[in-house]
């Protein structure tokens, strides 16, 4: 529960949320999906060995000792180490993948200058991370110094301070927040949207009244609905 707090949880089993999350990285990558691709906070190694099957040549960099061996189960090429110190050399990669991990960093800005230090001139990073307009904090809340595990309604609307309180385990995004990341970089966006969640949970629960909500709900990401989405879906181009 303690680590689940402090370092998310990774993706354990492939459904269709993953998928379609490995769907639009492919897209959003072009050619350099053949390349050589890093994916920093690797978790467990879902990503890097669906990638792997693609063509790609992927190390995997994560920061959690025990992860990171799991990881190393299915690749030989997986660094235990932290996102804010990357250490390979400057223009390596071709492509990076940052999968719901920038709010989890220590420092979420040396995070991003490290990623785009490491990154080819005309290579892209791809990021998911959580966004301030979804109505529920996913990664729970601390209350009385107790852990409370699950979906917490409106905890992010709460004013920043007060939000930071009771979630001060884990970052949630503005617009501007996210541009923060980038002030000063040599970068252009070549994507900046908000995506709803799959909701495999749901559907594993409800069924075809699960799928009806996850087509609503990812048909409201081409409205301006989508502002109340579950992630940012950020794709930047190194100038």
């Amino acid at each position: 529960m303690q680590k689940a707090a402090l370092r998310g949880e990774p993706s354990y089993v492939w459904r269709a949320g993953q998928q379609r999350r490995l769907d639009m990285i492919v897209h959003a990558a072009g050619k350099r999906i053949t390349e050589l691709v890093l994916e920093n906070g690797c978790g467990v190694g879902m990503y890097v060995e669906k990638l792997t099957g693609l063509g790609s040549r992927v190390i995997g960099l994560e920061y959690d000792l025990e992860r990171a061996a799991e990881a190393k189960i299915n690749s030989d090429e997986v660094i235990n180490a932290a996102g804010e110190f990357i250490p390979l050399p400057s223009l390596t990669f071709d492509l990076i993948l940052s999968h719901e991990v920038i709010e989890h960093v220590q420092d979420d800005r040396a995070a991003i200058c490290e990623m785009i230090r490491v990154l080819k001139p005309g290579g892209r990073v791809v990021i998911f991370c959580p966004n301030r307009g979804y109505p529920f904090e996913t990664h729970g809340i601390f209350w009385n110094k107790k852990y409370y595990f699950g979906n917490k309604l409106f905890v992010n609307y709460l004013p920043r301070a007060l939000r930071n309180k009771l979630a001060p385990h884990v970052r949630v995004y503005s617009k501007k927040d996210m541009h923060q990341l980038f002030d000063g970089l040599r970068v252009k966006f070549i994507e900046r949207t908000i995506i709803f969640g799959a909701y495999d949970n749901i559907i594993a629960r409800f069924g075809g009244a699960g799928k009806v909500l996850r087509k609503i709900l990812q048909f409201l990401e081409k409205t301006p609905i989508k502002i109340f989405g579950l992630s940012h879906f950020w794709v930047v181009e190194k100038l």
